[in-house]
């Protein structure tokens, strides 16, 4: 085997060993980096034949809403989007029109508001990012859209935050509501501002979002911090992939297409053999 082979052979396999593991930047050096196992969820959406929970996404839908479109953009979604959820044309209309969208500009070149239309993305509810730090402890609020894929990495601190969910993927939909379930009274050596178990370094900037009764579904569910925890983080999920279903199901089709296309070649194959066999 030759040097060049063996390189990229190396290159492959640490490529494969690194993926295995997600890291996050410590934000704090001067705290020592550890290892935290995530409790793992079966979510309806997981696996070949896994489709959104629409009730809960809905659920979720008004979490977002009620509570997280205050700080947190949702900037890759339209409103037209919703429609993946179950809801009607009328209800994505009422919905858009609760925003202010900016638009412009008009005959006499200046910009103004108006309501909200199906086909516009949900607004930030920060002019730009200086404005969302300046409002946030100079920390700005991440995008949510895609909030239940992120990966991190890289940064200016060496030590990094190892979160490992053996037998499912990690920092994603269980990171999130690990998350948004990990804040807890700290521990009496803590420096920062809010402790959250989950996140690396323990130090978090938000302040635990929701809680018991933070909201009440229209639906009459009890609304427990458990129960808006996993609708929030389906919603958000939904969020992140809204092609998922139809994803699926093209996978499925092309694995039955794939399945019948071998069996025939097989049958093709012992039929032009069949004289030497």
């Amino acid at each position: 085997m030759n040097t060049a082979k063996k390189s990229f052979l190396l290159r492959a396999a640490l490529a494969i060993l690194m993926s295995c593991y997600v890291f996050f930047v410590v934000p704090s050096e001067g705290q020592a980096a550890k290892s935290v196992t995530l409790p793992k969820r079966e979510w309806s959406f997981s696996g070949l034949f896994g489709t959104f929970d629409r009730a809960s996404a809905q659920r979720g839908f008004q979490v977002y809403r009620e509570i997280c479109a205050g700080c947190h953009s949702l900037d890759l979604i339209a409103f037209r989007n919703l429609s993946g959820l179950g809801y009607t044309e009328g209800q994505i209309k009422e919905f858009a029109a609760e925003y202010e969208i900016e638009d412009g500009p008009n005959e006499e070149g200046e910009f103004f508001t108006r309501p909200g239309r199906p086909a516009d993305y949900f607004p930030s509810p920060y002019s730009n990012k200086k404005a969302a730090a300046a409002a946030n402890n100079g920390k700005a609020p991440p995008d949510l859209s895609l909030i239940t894929k992120a990966r991190a990495g890289g940064g200016d601190s060496s030590i990094r935050y190892s979160l490992k969910n053996p037998g499912g993927y990690a920092l994603g939909a269980d990171y999130l509501f690990a998350l948004l379930m990990g804040y807890e009274e700290p521990p009496e050596d803590f420096e920062g501002d809010n402790y959250n178990r989950y996140f690396p370094g323990g130090s978090i900037a938000m302040a635990q979002p929701i809680e018991d009764e933070s909201v009440e579904y229209s639906d009459g569910t009890e609304a427990s911090l458990q129960q808006i925890a996993l609708d929030v983080t389906t919603f958000l999920a939904w969020a992140a992939e809204p092609e998922l279903e139809a994803r699926k199901r093209l996978g499925i089709k092309v694995i039955l297409f794939l399945a019948f296309l071998t069996a025939l070649l097989y049958v093709l194959k012992r039929k032009i053999w069949s004289d030497i066999h």
